[in-house]
């Protein structure tokens, strides 16, 4: 006997909440005996109320809690991300996620889960590909970064560098990830 969507969904979050890497939507399909589309649909109802669910490329994952994580808002050129994004890993950082305010569609995100240079490199060959561009270039090199580090002591770091380096604009507290935009 299958479980009730609701059941279903909420068994979902469990395995992900405790799971430390990416879960296949075929892995959880599997799990819980139904098909990989129930899953999809699952996910996206899921998505609307617990945005700290994320889609990789390697499966669903949900996104912990943490006090060493904060979201830099900066702003740099095309060709200043590869320094960004190595300053931060090189200093202990993982960059989580990339997101940007857009004035129509509101918060646009996307996840990365960058914590080394091999990371970054792979990240940037993938954007070289032509495929896609940054969401940066959607609102003139602003965005936002979640970084996570072992201390806050790290970050501190982290926003030091970013500071010197002109990339900085503001630190922003953790709660304010992925508030949806209200429309009247």
């Amino acid at each position: 006997m299958k479980n009730s969507g609701n059941e279903r969904r909420n068994r979902i979050i469990e395995i992900l909440s405790s799971s430390k890497s990416p879960v296949s939507g075929s892995e959880l399909a599997k799990m819980l005996n139904v098909s990989r589309q129930a899953i999809v649909n699952d996910i996206a109802l899921i998505r609307v109320t617990r945005p700290d669910l994320l889609a990789t490329n390697e499966g669903y994952i949900m996104m912990h809690s943490s006090d060493n994580r904060r979201i830099f808002k900066v702003n740099h050129s095309i060709e200043d991300m590869e320094d960004e994004l190595n300053s931060i890993v090189d200093l202990g950082g993982t960059v989580l996620d990339v997101f940007i305010e857009h004035k129509i569609y509101g918060t646009v995100n996307a996840p990365l889960n960058l914590s080394t240079r091999r990371d970054v490199k792979n990240f940037l060959n993938d954007l070289k590909s032509g495929v896609s561009s940054p969401l940066m270039n959607l609102t003139k090199g602003y965005h936002y970064h979640t970084i996570e580090a072992r201390s806050s002591e790290i970050l501190d770091e982290i926003a030091e560098c970013l500071k010197e380096k002109g990339y900085l604009i503001e630190i922003l507290s953790a709660a304010t990830i992925y508030e949806p935009k209200k429309y009247s």
